[in-house]
């Protein structure tokens, strides 16, 4: 995927059974953060930096959702021990991973961090990749959203 792609079709439910599709999506904005794994240092501060700014992206008709490869027991206890208000999808098969062109990250071997902005539109206007600097995904985003996407 590219800067101005439309995202692809898809239909997927969060850890909770709700489903999540690019229809669903559609007139708001969203930011997709596809992340390695629950409860790992460098994720668990970056979802906190997505909670903790959660009202932020709200400003902004935005929706901010997780995706890992983690179970959705996994992501329950995640999202409950950390208070955690978006939607996180468990994405076991890497479903929406090879959708997006996320890669494999240190030889293959750890899944990527990358983030996509999406506008309501459903196209792709930002893609932000780093494995370690979890809180750039965040500033990235939302200084995005300001200049660019404000109703």
């Amino acid at each position: 995927m590219n800067i101005g792609d439309q995202i692809p079709e898809f239909s997927i439910k969060d850890y909770q059974g709700k489903e999540i599709s690019n229809i669903t999506l559609a007139g708001k904005n969203a930011v997709l953060f596809f992340y390695p794994k629950d409860g790992s240092p460098v994720c668990t501060t970056e979802a906190c930096s997505f909670r903790d700014n959660y009202e932020e992206y709200l400003k902004y008709n935005c929706e901010v959702i997780g995706i890992s490869g983690d179970s959705n027991e996994s992501h329950k206890e995640f999202a409950h021990k950390y208070n955690l208000k978006f939607p996180l999808i468990c994405d076991v098969k890497d479903k929406l991973r090879k959708l997006f062109g996320v890669k494999n990250n240190l030889f293959g071997l750890i899944p990527g961090r990358e983030t996509f902005l999406i506008d309501k539109n459903g196209k792709i206007r930002l893609i932000f990749n780093s494995q370690l600097n979890a809180n750039s995904h965040i500033e990235k985003t939302i200084d995005f959203l300001k200049k660019y996407l404000a109703d």
